[in-house]
């Protein structure tokens, strides 16, 4: 499915960046992501898969629910461990699902909107994509690690470069 090996692309290029950076650099708060670190981000991608995944088998989806494991944004290995582990669970074959919402700062009070797996599924590769353009920034503010070109890229963006460069 094209949607699984998009995502596969995403998660070797988050995966080669963090086998890159040591322990340091990827828990490393960082003053320009609001002294959020790499490692934050990395955790936040990883949660919203596996919360997708967790949500599968009931149909039902809420993304502000999800638990946080520190460890992800701490050890690199345990975030590696994820990755892979996430995407070999992209198999799974479309359905209908429901996504739980709240927009009100000040209230528990949700929304549930109709949706489906493949839909979050992309909605998801384009949160990670969003979130690997502001680990570029950290990864560039802590290391001297080559990122590739497309490294946090939209796929739309890199097509469009692509064609004003003919």
């Amino acid at each position: 499915m094209q949607l699984q090996k998009a995502i596969g692309s995403v998660f070797v290029q988050l995966n080669e960046s963090i086998q890159k950076l040591s322990d340091e650099q990827y828990r490393q708060p960082i003053e320009t992501l609001f002294n959020a670190s790499i490692g934050q981000h990395v955790r936040h991608v990883i949660e919203l898969f596996t919360c997708l995944d967790q949500g599968y088998e009931k149909g039902m989806v809420n993304y502000e629910k999800r638990k946080r494991d520190y460890r992800i944004e701490t050890e690199r290995d345990t975030a590696l461990e994820l990755l892979h582990s996430i995407y070999r669970g992209l198999t799974k074959p479309d359905k209908d699902m429901m996504l739980q919402v709240s927009y009100d700062e000040d209230s528990d009070e949700s929304v549930t909107i109709r949706t489906n797996y493949y839909r979050e599924l992309a909605y998801n590769l384009e949160h990670t994509v969003h979130h690997m353009a502001l680990i570029r920034v950290g990864i560039n503010e802590v290391s001297l690690i080559e990122l590739p070109d497309g490294y946090g890229v939209a796929s739309s963006t890199i097509k469009y470069r692509k064609v004003c460069a003919q």
